[in-house]
């Protein structure tokens, strides 16, 4: 596993490799960026969209956050760092397509279905405040599917749909969806295999690439 030092030799590499072969591509980029997908993912350390996705820099705009969990529209005064970086991208860079990448063996889903310790434990204050984004969900899965092996799984695959549906609670969302310019996208990762699993739109259904 990688440590600090390890960061700083990859570093070192990066700026003799990638940068280098890449100078005029790093260059324009230094002038602004316009990428053309949001991809809100995982904060997970094994699904990374940039690898998964085989991107250049400045070809995705990512959102990492625990679960792939898109908080409701709320106008409340507060530290909403989720819904920035989703008004910025939406309304400043104008992306087109927003994809929402949930993924297996997810430990916000496992918290989510398991729960995240004692009442009494601080140290989870922050988490469980989160993942109570879920708890409809949750509830609506386990209902129909709490005893059988999959259950993490569908809530995984209920956790991207519930992140959709609060994405269009957002008015600038909502507006530029019913525009025809904004296109929003479901997707889910399994670590296991490597396969891409899409929402369909017509179904609300998983389907592998």
């Amino acid at each position: 596993m990688i440590d600090f030092q390890k960061l700083i030799m990859g570093y070192q590499r990066f700026r003799s490799g990638d940068w280098t072969d890449q100078h005029d591509r790093w260059e324009q980029l230094s002038k602004g960026q316009s990428p053309k997908v949001l991809v809100i993912a995982c904060s997970d350390s094994r699904v990374d969209p940039a690898q998964i996705f085989d991107t250049n820099p400045g070809e995705i705009f990512v959102v990492r956050i625990v679960g792939a969990l898109v908080p409701p529209y709320e106008r409340e005064l507060g530290h909403h760092g989720v819904s920035a970086a989703i008004e910025y991208a939406i309304t400043k860079l104008e992306v087109s397509d927003v994809l929402i990448m949930g993924h297996g063996a997810c430990g916000g889903i496992k918290a989510s279905l398991e729960g995240t310790g004692s009442e009494d434990e601080a140290d989870d204050f922050f988490i469980k405040s989160w993942i109570s984004l879920l708890d409809e969900a949750r509830d609506k899965v386990v209902a129909e599917h709490g005893h059988e092996p999959d259950v993490a799984c569908r809530l995984e695959h209920e956790g991207v749909r519930t992140s959709i549906k609060n994405l269009r609670s957002f008015p600038f969302v909502q507006d530029r969806e019913a525009a025809g310019t904004l296109n929003l996208h479901g997707g889910w990762f399994a670590i296991e295999n490597g396969s891409l699993h899409l929402l369909d739109p017509k179904t609300n259904e998983f389907a592998k690439l």
